[in-house]
Parts: structure tokens; sequence; C-alpha cells
């Protein structure tokens, strides 16, 4: 009774911490940043389709607040992205990054801190200068103390969400970004349910109630799914006369159906959204296409899985490199049964990583791609603003939480058997 009471004061004080960050980043979010005349803003923005239809994919409304954390955690996500690609080039941070010791990871941190200054300083500026089209009180003294403003929000932020990190439940980051989703989702609702409530039939809802519970299955099971690899030591293969055959998986090695996460989204959308946007300003010019705009439509989602399938092929390789993980058995004296160490090993891992990569970049190219091209297809705008992406998050997210609470209950479980 002791140890379950002293476990709940330690998820309590840690949940705690985690809402009472969250609260403080959601009311500075809508505290405006001076010198913003925000009717000028909103007219703007009611004048403007194309800025209209951005800033409701973003706030999920036709209104928007310039506040102290309108960056939010983006700059910083940016430069996690950014890190991670580069390691995937640079021997150096690679190894930096798997040493894994308390230094390597303090100068990975001022490495990404560094690089979040940075992005949040050019997404400041050119906020900054976009508003001088909009604001009638413009001037570089305005646009300098905006880009002050804001690139101290996008730092105060990258500090509460490491705050989160270290004290409270779960990462930081990635619950700022479930806190966007979240908040996103009774205006989702509103237009699935009661907007479009003479639009789409009572099977027209079903389905799409069925499309979000089937795309959430297929992700838990996405991110849950593992392959696993039997391992043995030296001790064991010492008393192999006495083991039985089900002694060998009390060790083994797991490998993720999707190691890549998120990542290949991502980098197919911004490739893939950038055509778009220009066209949507009026920067690229209008062309009579010989094929019908169906056609296209096709093309593009094919071009979408395909690009997802390369991405995360290519990103699993980063995450997780055969040839160091062989080394690294081989240091432990841990060895594959019937798999001899060195180069079969690594052979054999990457013969594995292949076809665990091919089955997890398929099945998150479709949880992807299908629900996507049924909207667009079907004109089911309905969905637009919860994509697999949101989804992947949503349940990653809550997945995480889950088990860090099972690792302080068992953490401190052990500790008080061996106290």
């Amino acid at each position: 009774m002791k140890i379950n009471k002293e476990i709940r004061d330690i998820i309590l004080k840690r949940l705690f911490v985690t809402l009472g960050v969250l609260l403080f980043i959601r009311v500075g979010t809508f505290l405006p940043v001076p010198g913003i005349n925000h009717s000028d803003l909103a007219f703007y923005i009611q004048s403007h389709s194309v800025t209209r239809s951005l800033v409701s994919t973003f706030s999920g409304k036709d209104i928007f607040v310039i506040g102290l954390f309108t960056l939010n955690i983006f700059p910083y996500i940016n430069a996690s992205i950014l890190i991670q690609l580069i390691s995937g080039f640079s021997p150096k941070l690679a190894k930096l990054q798997k040493e894994g010791d308390l230094e390597s990871k303090r100068k990975i941190q001022r490495l990404t801190r560094l690089l979040t200054l940075i992005f949040a300083m050019i997404q400041s500026v050119t906020i900054s200068l976009y508003l001088r089209q909009i604001l009638f009180n413009w001037n570089f003294t305005l646009a300098f103390e905006i880009t002050v403003w804001l690139t101290t929000g996008a730092m105060i932020i990258l500090w509460l969400s490491e705050l989160i990190t270290d004290y409270g439940l779960g990462n930081g980051a990635s619950l700022l970004i479930y806190t966007n989703i979240i908040s996103n989702l009774p205006n989702l609702t509103k237009a699935i349910f009661i907007e479009n409530e003479n639009n789409l039939s009572i099977p027209s809802k079903l389905g799409i109630a069925l499309l979000l519970f089937g795309s959430l299955y297929g992700i838990v099971f996405l991110q849950e799914g593992v392959r696993i690899i039997p391992l043995i030591s030296s001790k064991q293969l010492n008393q192999v006369s006495i083991l039985s055959k089900d002694s060998f998986t009390e060790n083994y090695l797991p490998l993720r159906l999707n190691q890549a996460g998120v990542m290949p989204i991502i980098l197919t959308a911004a490739i893939l959204v950038v055509p778009n946007y220009i066209s949507n300003l009026g920067l690229l010019p209008k062309f009579n296409l010989p094929i019908s705009l169906e056609s296209l439509s096709f093309f593009y989602w094919i071009g979408y899985f395909g690009l997802i399938l390369l991405f995360s092929s290519f990103y699993a390789t980063i995450v997780l490199n055969p040839k160091d993980l062989s080394d690294q058995l081989q240091k432990m004296a841990v060895t594959i049964p019937g798999v001899r160490p060195g180069i079969q090993t690594t052979f054999y891992l990457k013969q594995v990583m292949k076809r665990v990569t091919l089955v997890g970049a398929t099945m998150l190219a479709t949880l992807v791609t299908i629900p996507n091209f049924i909207e667009s297809t079907f004109n089911l705008t309905s969905l637009n603003g919860l994509s697999t992406t949101s989804l992947l998050i949503l349940a990653g997210v809550v997945l995480d939480l889950v088990r860090e609470v099972k690792n302080i209950y068992y953490s401190n479980v052990y500790n008080n058997m061996y106290q």
C-alpha cells in the first residue's frame, strides 16, 4: 500500500507539472505581440482566400492572433529533423549520437538549441516582412520588435518543453504537437457532423468514422509491431546442453516495423506541397494539360505512395545501421542462433531489416495515401485537418505516456524491493 501511494504521488506530481506548463503555453499563444494591429490582420485574412485557407489549416478557424508563442515548437522540430538528416552523412555527428554518454548528449543538445535559435530567427523575420503588406504602421523598428518577440517566445517554448521532458510526463516536444492537434478536434467534429449535416448522408458519416477507427487501429499496430530476433550469449552457449529450446527467446533484438516514425510523411509533404502553394500564390503560369485532373490526381497519389516508401527505407538506415548493430553484438559476446558473428550477422540483419522496413513502409504509405485518396476522389473535405500524420502522432504520444507510467511503476517497485 505504501508503494502504491508513493508511485501515485510521483505520477501526480509529474502530471501537474506537465498540465501547468501546457496551460501556460496555451495562454501565451493568445497573448498578442505589441505593435501589431490585429484588426488590420483580420481584415486582410478575410479579404484574401489563400491566406484565409492557410490560417484555417493551421488554426482551425478564420481568425489568427500573432502571439508570443506563435512559432510554438516548430523551430525545434525543424532543428531536430535537420540534425537527424545530417547525422546520416556526417560520421562525427553520427558517432556522437551513438555514444550516448552524458557529454555527447550535451553536445547534441547545444547544437540543437543553436539550430532552433537560427530557425526561430528565420521564421520570425519571414513573418515580420510578410506583415509589411498588411499593417499600415509597419516600419523596420516594428519588424525588429516582432522578430525579437517571436524568437524569444520560441526559445521559451524550447525551455518549457525540456522542463516537461525532465520533470513531467512524456516528451515535451511531442506533447506540444499533441496539444495543437487535440485543440483542433472540436472544430473538426463541428465541420463533419454539424456544418455538413445536410450534405453528408448517414452511410457517409459511418464510412468516415470507420475510416478513422481503421486508420487508428492500423497506426497502433504499426507503432507497436516488432520483428523479434532471438539472441544467445556466450555464457548460454557454454550451458547449451542444459538449455531448452525456449531459452533462446529470453534475450532478443526487437526491430520495429516503423523505424522512421512520421519523418517520411513530413519529407514527402515538404516536397509535394511546395508547387501547390506556389501555384495558389499565382507565381506559376497556368498550362493547358493534355490529361484530365482526375488522372493527374491519381498520378499525384502514386508519387506520394512511392516517396513515402523511398524515404522510409532511407531513414530506417539512418536510425539503425546493421554494421554498427553487428559490431555492438560482437562486443557484448552475443550472437544470433545459427548465424556467425561478423560479416554473416551484418548480412543477416541487413536482409531482415529490408523485409521489415518494406512491410512497415508499405503499411505507412497505405495508411497515409488511401484516406487522402478517398477524401480527394469523393470530395470528403470534412477530413481536412486530421490527417494520418496527426493520428500517428496522437497514437504515438499516448503509447509513450503509457510506457513511461509503466516504467515509473516498475522502477519504484524494484527500488523498494532491494532497499
